[in-house]
């Protein structure tokens, strides 16, 4: 491949084994096409899957996912700890060799353009795609979730960039757009006091005055009996993940509580991760160069 572009679509799926399938398979043995991760939460009832290929081939793959999941996901009986606005919840694209941001946006709204008039979905462009300021954060396109998107989109503030101006009827509304790597990073308190887990992200999320690129969450699990901390880390170059691993711990210590793991959803790029061991390690002056396997790969 010449040119690759990375696409994480999430699907507002993650009990369904079988529906789960179904979702995947416009994403295996297509040509300028590689499935690389697709995980699954139970809690959140949510699908990440990871993607790269080139920019064509990528269009036509998620095109066809997006049109699998629209047939069986219904948003009227869905639930989950995870915000949700639609059965395609939120689509980035994200530029990793021989493309640009810029191709990245175009790419984004190609795919808006096409899944709108396909599928009759109405679709809001987010991040660097974004046709607003208000609409660059996710987290401020999809306040109001599945249930309060009917009265949102009635507002000329949030008429969708795509499609029409109510919500699908099943497949609620989706967002897309094009963006640097995130990282999807979760930590588990000793608790399943829900106001804990929620006082700690409000302490760590940056719209609080918390760490800057860090945007968190207090999410219950359930079947574990735990609460859980979980954040997008949207530049892991300026808040490392052990930055916010730490203000975590701090923070749980001040409410009697302790962290009892940590998960990644999805893949990391390999310099957050060693990043993080140089940070613990307190090792100077090391760079990639060192890591072998990096030479390796040269």
């Amino acid at each position: 491949m010449d040119k690759i572009i990375e696409c994480v679509p999430n699907f507002s799926e993650g009990r369904d084994l079988g529906k789960i399938e179904k979702i995947i398979d416009p994403f295996r043995g297509k040509e300028g096409v590689k499935l690389l991760d697709y995980q699954r939460d139970e809690d959140h009832n949510r699908l990440v899957v990871t993607v790269v290929g080139e920019p064509g081939a990528i269009v036509d793959a998620v095109l066809d996912a997006m049109g699998v999941a629209i047939g069986l996901i219904d948003m009227r009986t869905h639930e989950g700890q995870h915000p949700r606005m639609g059965a395609i919840d939120v689509v980035p694209f994200v530029p990793i060799r021989n493309v640009e941001m810029s191709d990245a946006i175009e790419l984004s709204k190609e795919v808006a353009r096409n899944a709108a008039k396909k599928y009759s979905l109405p679709i809001f462009l987010y991040e660097e795609s974004a046709t607003s300021p208000e609409r660059k954060n996710l987290a401020s396109v999809r306040k109001g979730q599945f249930e309060g998107m009917p009265e949102k989109l009635k507002t000329p503030e949030w008429k969708p960039d795509f499609g029409p101006d109510k919500i699908h009827p099943t497949a609620g509304i989706t967002a897309i757009g094009a963006r640097m790597p995130l990282i999807a990073f979760n930590v588990n308190l000793s608790t399943n006091d829900f106001a804990i887990a929620n006082r700690i992200a409000k302490s760590v999320r940056f719209s609080c005055g918390g760490l800057p690129y860090c945007k968190a969450i207090g999410v219950e699990l359930k079947d574990r009996g735990l609460v859980q901390v979980s954040m997008n880390m949207t530049d892991y170059t300026k808040t490392a993940l052990s930055m916010v691993f730490e203000r975590i711990k701090v923070e749980a210590k001040r409410c009697g509580v302790n962290i009892v793991g940590s998960e990644i959803i999805g893949l990391v790029p390999m310099e957050a991760m060693i990043d993080t061991a140089v940070n613990y390690l307190g090792v100077e002056g090391f760079s990639l160069e060192q890591v072998l396997e990096s030479r390796i790969m040269e």
